[in-house]
């Protein structure tokens, strides 16, 4: 048994279901997150289009946060699934900073981590995850990578998939199917020069705005006079 995800972002629509699904059965608190949606924008107009990606743990075959958990309290099940226990953990974050995905919280209730636990209390019971039920054009996908029959198995065999970070050597278990390389990857976007509107016009006005008390070239044209 290694369970894992496939993710088809040409069928994920950005309306959160997941996320919803998830906080309510796992009891998430307000302001954290296991699972999320990413919003990626593209193009310019009138050509402009806006993209989706679901995003949590990986649930890695060689997860660095149960590597370097000093008291086991994250650790790897028999079946893949990279679980954490709250009445172990200490909160001393080391896990936060071990995984390259930021997939790992503090829960503000506890002050111990969390994140995706790909709802093993519902696995156990031959269930799939909450957010796999609500999904509603199932762009989610959950089951057996070891199994040849599993829907999982012959997807990630047949289609184009993609996973974050390949070259941290987690080995994860989340495939995107049409992953962007943007979202994959978010260094990879080009930051324009302006990032407000009102710069990009002075810009193009050739007038350099000052900030507010600066003292600066307010309404100066480059080279003009004071």
């Amino acid at each position: 048994m290694n369970y894992g995800f496939v993710i088809d972002n040409r069928r994920c629509i950005g309306c959160h279901a997941c996320s919803t699904a998830c906080k309510q059965e796992n009891e998430v608190p307000l302001g954290v997150y296991r699972t999320w949606v990413k919003y990626v924008d593209k193009g310019a107009f009138p050509h402009a289009r806006r993209t989706f990606q679901v995003t949590r743990c990986n649930h890695c075959a060689n997860p660095p946060c149960v590597r370097i958990c000093p008291v086991t309290a994250m650790y790897q099940r028999h079946d893949g699934i990279v679980e954490f226990d709250p009445d172990i953990c200490i909160g001393c974050k080391a896990c936060l900073q071990a995984c390259p995905y930021d997939a790992i919280h503090i829960d503000p209730a506890t002050g111990t981590a969390a994140k995706c636990h790909y709802c093993a209390h519902r696995t156990d019971l031959g269930l799939e995850p909450a957010c796999v039920i609500v999904c509603p054009t199932q762009a989610i996908i959950s089951g057996d990578l070891d199994d040849p029959a599993s829907a999982i198995n012959r997807l990630v065999a047949r289609e184009t998939v993609s996973v974050r970070k390949p070259e941290q050597g987690t080995a994860p278990k989340l495939f995107y199917i049409d992953g962007d390389a943007i979202a994959l990857t978010p260094t990879a976007a080009q930051a324009p020069g302006a990032f407000m509107w009102a710069e990009l016009a002075d810009e193009r006005s050739g007038v350099f705005a000052a900030g507010h008390g600066d003292g600066g070239p307010a309404g100066r044209t480059p080279g003009g006079d004071p």
